[in-house]
């Protein structure tokens, strides 16, 4: 199976703030994305994470990951420079570490990048843009976000109930 998550924010406080997420500190925010996370996600599963995995080192990054089931891939968010410029940091921990990537989930193709953008590989012939950055702000009033039509999702935790979704999850539920 593969999963789709952007913006955790593992080790960032103030992301509680920002984001109104319901937790009293970044401890038991971290536990529950986890929990989350790991109630979901089985050891051979594929995750893509699309940015800003953690707001933190190297080391809590690693036992992070540790923490996490199944094979994880990073596209690289705003916030990840923080733990992957930290020489301590294990990169093997993820499958491969890129910008911007284009992968398949059975016949759909989907490209994955951190922003959301206008304008995406194959975009014409049905692929899907999934990305994250903006948080919640996918209400519908953001006029840069309406324009990018039916085929792109974000894929962030505070949209997606804090846990990883499969593409199935994704076109039942829209965006």
């Amino acid at each position: 199976m593969k999963y789709y998550t952007s913006d955790l924010h593992f080790g960032h406080s103030n992301i509680i703030k920002y984001e109104n997420r319901p937790f009293t500190d970044v401890e038991e925010m971290d536990e529950y994305l986890i929990k989350k996370w790991n109630d979901k996600v089985k050891k051979g599963d594929e995750v893509y994470i699309v940015g800003d995995f953690g707001f933190c080192k190297g080391e809590k990054a690693n036992n992070l990951l540790d923490r996490l089931n199944g094979r994880k891939y990073l596209i690289k968010g705003n916030h990840d420079s923080y733990f992957l410029n930290d020489k301590v940091f294990d990169r093997s921990k993820f499958e491969w570490i890129k910008d911007y990537a284009t992968i398949k989930d059975g016949d759909t193709v989907i490209c994955l990048f951190h922003y959301p953008v206008a304008v995406w590989d194959r975009q014409h012939h049905g692929s899907l843009h999934f990305y994250g950055h903006v948080h919640s702000n996918t209400d519908g009033h953001h006029p840069l976000l309406l324009e990018l039509g039916d085929n792109a999702f974000n894929v962030g935790c505070d949209v997606r109930n804090y846990e990883p979704v499969s593409l199935a999850e994704l076109l039942k539920g829209g965006d």
